[in-house]
């Protein structure tokens, strides 16, 4: 009888091991966005590069200014800005949108003619800058 208190007094120990190394797991995955420098999981990195990479490639003067207007709009949200998630825009090399200042030389962008639009990824994955040519 002495035996198996003693043996069942072992495996809750051995349980309780578990619990307490799978809470730290669980805890390190967790962390482990904001250890990577973004402090975004992976959903919410995805969802936040998704309304700008639904543009990616070449696409028609009427869908850059609309890119342009996602790019403004979410520069002017508090939660980006205070995370330092501002998107920067450039036209042919010169930027257009700079952080949360609105944009200048729209005026260059013609509705009929195509344009290529690509990405540079920035902290964490998330998109930083978007070049139009």
């Amino acid at each position: 009888m002495e035996n198996a208190s003693k043996a069942l007094i072992i495996a809750g120990a051995i349980l309780l091991a578990i619990l307490i190394i799978s809470l730290g797991i669980m805890i390190l995955n967790q962390a482990q966005d904001t250890i990577n420098g973004s402090g975004m999981s992976k959903a919410e990195i995805q969802a936040f590069n998704s309304q700008f990479t639904k543009y990616e490639g070449s696409k028609r003067g009427s869908e850059v200014r609309n890119l342009i207007q996602e790019v403004i709009a979410s520069n002017a949200l508090d939660e980006n800005v205070d995370a330092n998630r501002t998107v920067q825009l450039m036209l042919g090399g010169t930027t257009i949108i700079d952080g949360t200042a609105s944009a200048t030389g729209t005026n260059n962008i013609h509705n009929t003619q195509s344009y290529d639009v690509t990405f540079e990824y920035g902290n964490g994955g998330v998109v930083s800058v978007i070049h139009v040519d």
